[in-house]
């Protein structure tokens, strides 16, 4: 018997009955998650190996049924996915939902590693609200992802928002533009939302968001406790998400660190780096570490007569924020000072190499928790290198940097000036802690990410395909 026809005929069947209404609220009515499908897979399966094709037929049909009458017609959906998996008809299917990936940065590195780590075990299908191209990710990242599917999800009601896609913006009065990703991810086995988009309900097999910091509090359609697992980057994420969305994250996986140095380090430059995207609202605080630096060497010319700052990040075309920053350089006459905006894997490498001491200030002057540095993954590329890092005393970065030891941790401008002033005279503590850090980094490194997402999905999809082996 072939039930591959079977499934796809009810497929089809139960995919018309679901409403193409733009409010998908009848759909989303909270269910815990359910044992039955688990139960109805493996009934489903003896019937298949029995090759007992009519009561077969009469089963499948049956349990759909009582699926999409009793828990709606996406979990009858669901279950007709799980079986073709399970009866291994085709290759299990993963969705990505970004919904600010066309912007550089961690987060989105993160989600983009794992795809990067999991690409031999799915097809996947990458969901962005602005096109994304497998070149950008190659030069911005360094990974080949052009094997995966692309597929961009119009949203009229941002049109004007420029690249910003902001989610605070919809309130309980309007209709979810979100929902056209809810629908989309009711087509993949698994789906995971890496954009802490709380306002996606997941209608997938196996639903996982990875939330980098819960941003807002419940609100208008808030479904982050619908999620099967919320995979968090830092602890400091973790008591966030307690105390905001009130309830505990399953799965503790720190950010991938992939900036290896050669076997053979280069010799270091007197250069003070700095790794920011120039966000607009400067909480990287680009700004205050040009008046820092123009401080040091106000106060001490001669011991930082060789000493440059490079600051790089990624940015938007059109950003008020950087013009500025631009400007403000430009007004002081400093040739000590670099912008490298929007620079590919290989350039930021070699900054890194080069470099001898890291400047993250995120958090400084912030009240509000989501400012403040939910992890920090430039500053383990940092690490990686043998760069000393001079960080924010808060957020995430209290789990990376040890002070004394791989590098200082600070909470005022006065406190990084002290510090790498004693850094800059000092090249035997410098030599120390870069050391310190490298070997510290190794916490962080992709190899280790790598394999706890693997294993974590790999695990996750033996209990979707054969539940009695999980």
């Amino acid at each position: 018997m072939s039930a591959a026809p079977i499934i796809e005929e009810l497929a089809n069947a139960l995919i018309s009955r679901i409403p193409r209404s733009s409010e998908l609220d009848r759909l989303l009515r909270p269910v815990q998650k359910p044992h039955h499908g688990d139960y109805l897979l493996q009934a489903l399966k003896t019937l298949a190996a029995r090759d007992a094709a009519a009561e077969f037929t009469r089963a499948l049909r049956a349990a759909a049924q009582w699926l999409r009458l009793r828990q709606g017609p996406a979990r009858a959906l669901n279950l007709v996915s799980r079986l073709e998996v399970a009866l291994e008809l085709r290759r299990p299917t993963l969705a990505l939902y970004d919904h600010t990936l066309h912007i550089i940065g961690g987060g989105q590195k993160y989600g983009l590693t794992m795809l990067d780590a999991l690409k031999d075990h799915f097809n996947i299908t990458i969901l962005t609200h602005r096109p994304m191209e497998p070149a950008s990710i190659r030069d911005w990242y360094g990974m080949d992802l052009s094997d995966c599917r692309y597929q961009t999800v119009e949203l009229p009601e941002f049109a004007d928002s420029g690249v910003h896609i902001d989610p605070a913006r919809i309130t309980r009065g309007m209709d979810n533009p979100f929902h056209r990703v809810s629908r989309i991810s009711g087509g993949y086995d698994v789906f995971i939302n890496n954009s802490m988009n709380e306002m996606v309900y997941p209608l997938s097999g196996i639903s996982t968001m990875v939330c980098h910091f819960p941003e807002r509090r419940p609100n208008a359609y808030f479904y982050a406790d619908r999620y099967d697992y919320v995979i968090y980057n830092s602890l400091y994420t973790a008591e966030w998400i307690e105390k905001k969305w009130k309830f505990r994250p399953h799965v503790h996986i720190y950010p991938p660190v992939d900036m290896p140095p050669p076997e053979t380090p280069e010799e270091k430059d007197p250069i003070i780096l700095s790794v920011a995207r120039f966000e607009q609202g400067g909480s990287k605080r680009q700004k205050e570490m040009v008046q820092a630096f123009l401080t040091l060497r106000r106060r001490f010319p001669d011991e930082t007569r060789d000493w440059h700052l490079v600051l790089a990040g990624g940015s938007p075309e059109e950003n008020p924020y950087l013009e500025e920053l631009r400007k403000e350089i430009r007004e002081t006459g400093e040739t000590h000072i670099r912008l490298r905006v929007n620079t590919n894997s290989d350039e930021l490498h070699a900054l890194y190499l080069r470099a001898s001491i890291f400047w993250h200030l995120c958090g400084l002057h912030q009240t509000d928790p989501a400012l403040v540095e939910h992890f920090g993954m430039t500053i383990g590329e940092a690490m990686q290198n043998g760069v000393v890092p001079v960080v924010f005393d808060g957020g995430g970065q209290r789990e990376i940097v040890e002070p004394g030891e791989t590098g200082f941790r600070v909470r005022t401008l006065e406190e990084l000036i002290r510090h790498t002033r004693r850094l800059i005279n000092d090249t035997d503590l410098r030599k120390r802690c870069g050391l310190a850090a490298l070997q510290a980094s190794r916490r962080f490194d992709r190899p280790r990410f790598t394999k706890q997402v693997r294993d974590f999905f790999t695990t996750r999809l033996q209990h979707y395909k054969d539940p009695q082996l999980s």
